[in-house]
C-alpha cells in the first residue's frame, strides 16, 4: 500500500532530482541510454528546435534492455531519431557504454576523435536522473558547460507512463542514494541535499521503497 506520505516523499524526491535548467543552444546533445525511448524523443525534439547541430546517443545494453533492445541502447535511439526525421548525418552512436560514467568518458572520446569541438552539453536523461547525470558530468568533463534536459512530466505523468508506482518509487530512491554515496567513491561532484528531500528518502527506504539501493 503507497500512503499519501509516500507521494508526498516521492514528489520531494522528483522535485529535487531534475535540475530545472531551461533549454539553450550547445555544441552537442547527448542522450543517455536506457529503456525508455522518451529520451531520444527528447534529443529529437531539442535538435529540431535547433538546440543543438549534433546528437550523440551512448549505451550498450543491461539486464533491462537487452530483451527490449538488442541491438543496444544507442542504435534502437539512432533508429527512433531516425523514424522521426533526423538525418543520419547528424547523429553518432556509442556503443559501448554500461553506466553514466562510461555514458560521459566514451561521449567524450567520440567527439574528440571525430574532431568536434564542445563548450557545452545539452544531457537528455529520464527526469529523475537529471541530477546524477549532471554530477557525473560535471565530475568528468569540467571543462564543458552542462544544460540538463528531460521529458517534461510530472511525477504522476511518469507513473502513469510506468504502470507500477513502486518501482518508480524504487528508482527514485535509489537515484537519490546515488547522489549521496557517489561523491565518496569520486563518481560524482558532492551536491547539498535540502532537508526535507534527505528526510523524504529516509523515510520512503524506512517504508521498504529501497530495491533500486546500490549494493
Amino acid at each position: 500500500m503507497i500512503s499519501a506520505q509516500n507521494w508526498a516523499d516521492a514528489e520531494q524526491l522528483w522535485d529535487f532530482q531534475q535540475m530545472h535548467h531551461e533549454p539553450r543552444r550547445c555544441s552537442v546533445a547527448i542522450g543517455l541510454g536506457s529503456h525508455d525511448l522518451g529520451v531520444a524523443e527528447v534529443v529529437v525534439d531539442l535538435y529540431q528546435r535547433g538546440m543543438s547541430p549534433l546528437i550523440v546517443f551512448t549505451g550498450a545494453t543491461s539486464r533491462t534492455t537487452r530483451e527490449r533492445m538488442p541491438r543496444g541502447e544507442a542504435e534502437h535511439y539512432r533508429e527512433r531519431a531516425l523514424e522521426l526525421g533526423v538525418p543520419d548525418s547528424a547523429i553518432l552512436v556509442e556503443p559501448k557504454a554500461r553506466n553514466t560514467g562510461e555514458n560521459i568518458r566514451f561521449s567524450r572520446s567520440l567527439l574528440a576523435d571525430r574532431g568536434v569541438s564542445v563548450e557545452s552539453v545539452l544531457l537528455v536523461s529520464k527526469p529523475y536522473e537529471e541530477r546524477r547525470a549532471y554530477a557525473t558530468a560535471r565530475k568528468l568533463w569540467p571543462e564543458v558547460e552542462i544544460v540538463s534536459a528531460s521529458a517534461p512530466m510530472t511525477l504522476a505523468e511518469y507513473v502513469e507512463s510506468i504502470q507500477d508506482p513502486r518501482l518508480v518509487f524504487d528508482m527514485l530512491v535509489g537515484a537519490q542514494q546515488r547522489l549521496l554515496v557517489y561523491p565518496q567513491q569520486g563518481f560524482l561532484i558532492h551536491q547539498d541535499v535540502p532537508l526535507a528531500v534527505s528526510l523524504a528518502y529516509e523515510r520512503l527506504c524506512v517504508d521498504g521503497f529501497t530495491s533500486r539501493l546500490a549494493v
